[in-house]
């Protein structure tokens, strides 16, 4: 069997797949990428078991279809360093696959199509589509508040949640909490998961900002993304995902509204005197007004004062400022409003004229 492809047609794809590959996997074949070829098409696909992502291209020409394992890291350097107009012919003959381009030839190892493993024989319980900007939009807005590494696995991932026509991700770490919403143009039965940090990043690595579609397939143990010639599939985690609605404080007696530019400037400052392991800032507001502290254990102190709206009593707080500053660089908004109780309660901050994302910061004892 053999096939002829483009270097430009073949070069993005295996990119693409070989990002969801393991670095070190503890079975053979996962060090390789699966290639089908059906009539004059390429179907790349990679996984390290977790994840899965395939991904379709143009064929120049074909003898046959067929299936192979070819070593992906080896192709897609061989493939990296050809000239940008190359042409490419691979042939299979038994355990081999010869690659050949110009005066260049290479020759490596293949395993049997038939080893490699898949994540396809699954039924999805929700199907909806949406455009592509919208949920890189989602995902954006609160992927920086997942977990990494935590003992409770089930935070090491981000919600995704249908309700009506409501979908809404969610990302929390036990430190802070991030919800993102928004309205589908269809109803959908109620129904949530969490996808893993890995299949999170990996998603949104892949989705473009325009308004080419997305669908989406979610099952009980997986989900599926259609993007055009792409098919990304993640494992989903098995656990309860804690019930941020409790969390997000409805009654707050301290509502500051601000310049969203001067604030983030002025944390972005402040944060540069702050403690390098706790990350602390002191926030002190009066009558439209916010003064904001950082001190560290060499005695050096950066203080900044930014004009807000705000009318009520006096309250001194601490927070952790990289955890502000995730906020704020999510947001990228005119003004911005910080719902605040006081000393000992979380504050919720977001955008004064878009209320689909929230997010929540515990406090810090000063």
């Amino acid at each position: 069997m053999q096939f002829s492809i483009s270097r430009e047609n073949l070069l993005k794809p295996l990119q693409q797949v070989c990002g969801v590959l393991s670095n070190r996997p503890n079975i053979p074949v996962l060090n390789n990428v699966l290639l089908q070829i059906e009539d004059n098409r390429l179907t790349i696909t990679g996984t390290d078991l977790e994840v899965e992502l395939s991904s379709r291209t143009q064929l120049s020409s074909s003898t046959a279809n067929g299936a192979f394992t070819i070593p992906a890291k080896k192709f897609l350097d061989i493939c990296r360093t050809l000239s940008d107009e190359s042409e490419i012919t691979v042939t299979f003959e038994e355990d081999r696959a010869i690659i050949q381009s110009g005066r260049s030839k290479f020759n490596l190892t293949t395993l049997p199509a038939e080893e490699y493993p898949n994540l396809t024989d699954w039924q999805s319980e929700v199907d909806f589509a949406l455009e592509q900007s919208t949920l890189r939009r989602l995902i954006e807005a609160t992927q920086f508040s997942m977990a990494n590494q935590d003992a409770r696995y089930f935070l090491n991932g981000m919600k995704f949640e249908t309700e009506g026509n409501l979908l809404r991700t969610v990302a929390t770490d036990g430190h802070r909490l991030a919800v993102c919403t928004i309205e589908l143009e269809q109803e959908l039965q109620n129904h949530a998961v969490i996808l893993p940090r890995k299949g999170v990043l990996e998603l949104n690595r892949l989705l473009e900002s325009s308004d080419e579609p997305a669908r989406l397939q979610i099952g009980t143990n997986n989900l599926r993304i259609h993007l055009n010639h792409i098919v990304f599939t993640s494992k989903l985690i098995d656990g309860r995902f804690p019930d941020y609605r409790r969390v997000l404080p409805r009654n707050a007696t301290r509502i500051v509204e601000g310049s969203w530019e001067a604030l983030k400037q002025a944390f972005v400052r402040a944060s540069i005197l702050s403690n390098e392991r706790v990350r602390s800032v002191r926030l002190n507001l009066s009558e439209n007004q916010l003064n904001i502290t950082a001190s560290n254990p060499e005695h050096e102190v950066a203080e900044e004062t930014v004009d807000v709206n705000y009318h009520g009593d006096e309250l001194e707080v601490g927070f952790n400022v990289t955890y502000i500053l995730d906020v704020l660089n999510a947001l990228k908004c005119q003004q911005v409003r910080i719902r605040l109780t006081d000393a000992s309660s979380s504050c919720l901050i977001e955008d004064c004229d878009d209320a689909s994302a929230e997010y929540v910061i515990m406090p810090m004892r000063l």
